[in-house]
């Protein structure tokens, strides 16, 4: 199902969660514009508040970790995104799209509580947030302290989300709504491709269900990307190939079943818990697929 993300979560991939950012404001040109090739002049096609609706229902790809983990799967390093390849990433643009892959990894990474990875990932997403003019809002040395040692996981949580909702307050005053949505669309893409990459191995049919889930999350990921895509060069060789893996979902059938709350009690509180049920019916044939077009996507975005 969709569930709603924020990118005040984005540091909080390395004790367990995964990255993303709200979006308003409208597309800066010249913010991914290295090489002086960037289009301008096309108008975008949502207003801020609608692209702002729609990536805050991007579903958080945490999730996504912690089911891998639920399947039995084992940790496995060999599908992330090497920090070896951080000095590849030399455009704003690729710097965007790989900070939001990286805390994806991150998000991986701890799911596993693999501490001994950590340092190495969060200095990726530090190096990347300085090459975007937001690294100031990381206290890398604390974090980095944190991170190592699990006895301190609620700080690290407490830190990370303080640290990143003043790098999105940033971002919406500088009107750089381009960078949260690269961020995004890179978690996402690295998530799932981390999953696919597991269904490879296992066929956990859970795991298929939540790969078909993602045709919602799909299409409007679309959405938002071809809104810039219109109006940044930057933009439009990655919108296609996320198009790609739109299309493959055409035939994808999902559907809810929406159930009657429940109240529960959680830690003393009554708390209403939504109980839907998501049906998806998708072929062996879709699922081979469209993990084939999200590693061709993948490939574009870490290369």
């Amino acid at each position: 199902m969709i569930k709603k993300i924020a990118l005040g979560l984005a540091l909080v991939a390395s004790v367990g969660f995964m990255t993303s950012c709200s979006c308003s404001g409208n597309s800066s040109t010249s913010d991914f514009d290295m090489s002086g090739d960037s289009i301008s002049g096309a108008p975008l096609q949502f207003s801020e508040n609608v692209v702002n609706n729609m990536i805050q229902n991007i579903s958080s790809p945490v999730e996504m970790a912690n089911q891998i983990k639920n399947s039995g799967a084992g940790f496995s390093q060999a599908v992330l995104n090497s920090t070896d390849n951080i000095s590849n990433y030399n455009t704003s643009f690729k710097r965007a799209l790989n900070l939001g892959a990286y805390s994806a990894d991150l998000g991986y990474i701890n799911t596993f509580n693999k501490n001994t990875v950590v340092v190495s990932y969060l200095v990726a997403v530090k190096d990347l947030a300085d090459g975007l003019n937001v690294g100031q809002f990381l206290d890398f040395q604390t974090l980095k302290r944190l991170a190592t040692n699990s006895s301190n996981l609620d700080s690290l949580k407490q830190l990370s989300v303080s640290s990143f909702n003043r790098m999105d307050n940033y971002l919406r005053d500088q009107r750089r709504s381009n960078v949260s949505t690269a961020i995004v669309a890179g978690a996402w893409l690295e998530g799932i491709y981390i999953t696919a990459s597991v269904i490879e191995q296992t066929k956990d049919e859970k795991l298929v269900s939540r790969l078909g889930e993602q045709k919602e999350i799909v299409n409007i990921l679309s959405l938002v990307l071809d809104n810039y895509s219109k109006s940044d060069k930057n933009f439009q060789d990655f919108t296609a190939k996320i198009e790609k893996i739109k299309n493959l979902y055409s035939n994808v059938s999902v559907k809810t079943e929406i159930l009657s709350p429940e109240t529960v009690e959680i830690d003393g509180m009554l708390t209403i818990v939504q109980k839907d049920i998501v049906h998806v019916e998708i072929t062996p044939e879709q699922v081979a697929e469209i993990i084939a077009a999200i590693k061709e996507a993948r490939d574009f975005m870490i290369n």
